[in-house]
């Protein structure tokens, strides 16, 4: 909880969504955006859309059972902590739409349960690491409009054949190379988004 709190007071909040994120009381379950187990132990952070600005911050990695952060369509800016790695309940990462910059964190590739990652229209740079060809569970992977370059790892193109994922959609940044859709082991319905210039 002191965790949310001290997130809290590094965001810009115009709007106050996070009024209600209160630290005297005994845990966040009832904080709105906030959904809790059984266990009282957070699980999901619904904070999209919210006009928020300000980073994320390594603390979240303390929440260990979190399977749901939505934080897009904000502010948000600075660089994925690569604390987050740790979040091996993740299911959910909605990070599109803010002004997030840096390298993606090699350390998301240790996101085991993840099934969604969405860091569209942002300024991510450097390379997608090989490490998130480990993301097996993964069925939508969204990195388009950053400023993203160099090769797509075979690692990751290999979730589209051998793994779960159904959408890769890596247009509108800076990557040498092409990729050859194809539908020879009779894939559910795959879709590769790449430039439009590049060579298919």
């Amino acid at each position: 909880m002191l965790l949310l709190h001290a997130w809290k007071a590094q965001l810009v909040d115009p709007n106050n969504v996070l009024q209600s994120w209160d630290p005297t009381l005994v845990n966040p379950c009832t904080w709105f955006h906030i959904t809790c187990d059984s266990n009282n132990f957070v699980v999901r952070v619904d904070l999209g859309n919210a006009n928020l600005s300000g980073p994320l911050i390594p603390e979240l990695s303390s929440l260990k059972k979190l399977q749901y952060l939505m934080v897009y369509d904000n502010s948000l800016s600075g660089s994925i902590p690569r604390e987050l790695g740790i979040l091996t309940n993740l299911k959910s990462l909605f990070l599109y739409n803010n002004y997030f910059s840096g390298p993606l964190p090699s350390s998301l590739g240790s996101l085991s349960s993840l099934l969604f990652f969405e860091a569209q229209d942002n300024s991510f740079s450097g390379r997608i690491p090989a490490s998130f060809g480990a993301l097996t569970s993964l069925k939508r992977l969204r990195l388009d409009n950053n400023n993203l370059s160099g090769n797509i790892p075979f690692t990751v193109l290999q979730l589209v054949e051998f793994a779960n994922l159904q959408l890769l959609n890596v247009s509108l940044n800076s990557f040498s190379g092409t990729v050859r859709p194809t539908n020879s082991s009779e894939l559910a319905v795959t879709t590769i988004i790449q430039d439009p210039l590049a060579q298919i």
